[in-house]
């Protein structure tokens, strides 16, 4: 299968000299969730936003084989306008686009309305908690219905009944929509529970130290992660993690 996304030989040395990738080859194809998973500062961002075009890599090459697809972006914080509704922030890349604004506001609605805040379009982000805040980005990020949907540790600093319940959202969305999805996280069970892939890297500078495929069902819900399956999972991902930062 040809794959989506092609990443060859990428190295990357800030101008301080830190070195936080040291080589990366790494395959995308359609249709999956690949989640990265590593200790900080081992490179993960980084190699997220090289595949996004946000900074460029020192050596290697980042190809779409298909073509370049639609990319949505979304953060570890949500970097939300603060003078700007709900509706506003949501509506930003479209307005980017230049798009009619019939178009962008039926967009805009169903964007809101898929991540369950359709009451809150007139909101401000002072007005809204840390997982409300998030699933405005998730929205924003939709609304221009990306192909590729690129995450950031988008869940890190919320409380974990959020957290289980945006992953749950995540993946419906994920699925409705036919995205691929690169999701970078520092927890093994949130790798294990939404994902079809998980990479796993070493301490800086980065390398892609195990590649590890997953067999979930395609609907799961919390009763997912009191199965054995998901115990097994979680358990693969945990000890290529060990072995990668030579803790085992």
């Amino acid at each position: 299968m040809t794959a989506l996304l092609s990443l060859s030989g990428i190295t990357k040395r800030f101008d301080s000299g830190v070195e936080a990738i040291a080589r990366m080859d790494l395959d995308v194809a359609s249709g999956g969730f690949l989640s990265i998973v590593g200790p900080s500062g081992c490179g993960k961002s980084t190699a997220l936003r090289i595949a996004a075009g946000l900074i460029q890599p020192t050596s290697g090459t980042v190809a779409w084989p298909q073509g370049r697809p639609q990319i949505g972006f979304v953060f570890q914080d949500p970097t939300l306008m603060p003078w700007a509704t709900v509706a506003k922030n949501v509506r930003l890349p479209l307005d980017l686009q230049h798009m009619k604004k019939e178009d962008a506001d039926s967009r805009v609605a169903r964007a809101i309305a898929r991540v369950g805040l359709s009451s809150f379009e007139n909101a401000y982000p002072r007005e809204l908690s840390g997982g409300m805040k998030m699933r405005v980005s998730i929205a924003r990020a939709i609304a221009a219905q990306p192909k590729l949907l690129l995450m950031d540790e988008p869940f890190a600093a919320l409380d974990e009944l959020t957290r289980q319940a945006l992953n749950d959202d995540l993946l419906t969305l994920a699925r409705e929509d036919s995205m691929t999805v690169i999701f970078v996280t520092h927890s093994v069970y949130e790798s294990a529970y939404l994902s079809s892939r998980v990479v796993v890297m070493s301490p800086r500078p980065g390398l892609i130290a195990a590649d590890i495929p997953l067999t979930p069902p395609p609907l799961r819900n919390t009763d997912y992660r009191l199965t054995p399956q998901f115990t097994e999972a979680a358990g693969k991902v945990s000890h290529a993690l060990r072995e990668a930062m030579g803790t085992t």
